[in-house]
């Protein structure tokens, strides 16, 4: 082994662990919201938009699982919950008016009410964020 392959070594080695470090806080790492908060990625469902052409409405949300048993629960379950809200999203935005504003109220009640049912008791929080009619 010459001189080059030696040291080139040490630094492969030397930069193992700083590698392991980095893995580990990445895995840590959450997108926001608390330990018990999951985030679900945007529902979108099609609309009739004001000009009488289809539109996009787009729903963030996430929910807030305080205990760990139920979170635990909550995400395993996690594509059935999209897969009811995303059920709920389209029949609302089916139904929806071209000339009215979507019902925030209407739609978290009725998210809630999924969230409860695919869960089989209450204890999980659903959280609106943005509500978008494209």
């Amino acid at each position: 082994m010459n001189r080059r392959d030696i040291l080139a070594a040490i630094a492969l080695l030397s930069a193992v662990p700083g590698m392991a470090a980095a893995s580990e806080k990445k895995a840590e790492k959450k997108k926001g919201g608390g330990e018990s908060y999951i985030q679900i990625s945007s529902l979108t469902a099609t609309a009739i938009r004001p000009s009488g052409k289809r539109g996009v409405f787009t729903v963030e949300t996430g929910i807030d699982v305080p205990d760990g048993a139920l979170r635990n629960r909550a995400e395993l379950n996690l594509p059935r919950l999209r897969a009811a809200y995303v059920q709920v999203v389209q029949t609302y935005a089916a139904g929806l008016s071209p000339t009215s504003a979507p019902n925030a109220d209407f739609l978290a009640r009725e998210l809630q009410r999924e969230t409860d049912r695919v869960l089989g008791k209450k204890g999980a929080r659903l959280l609106l964020g943005t509500l978008l009619l494209n």
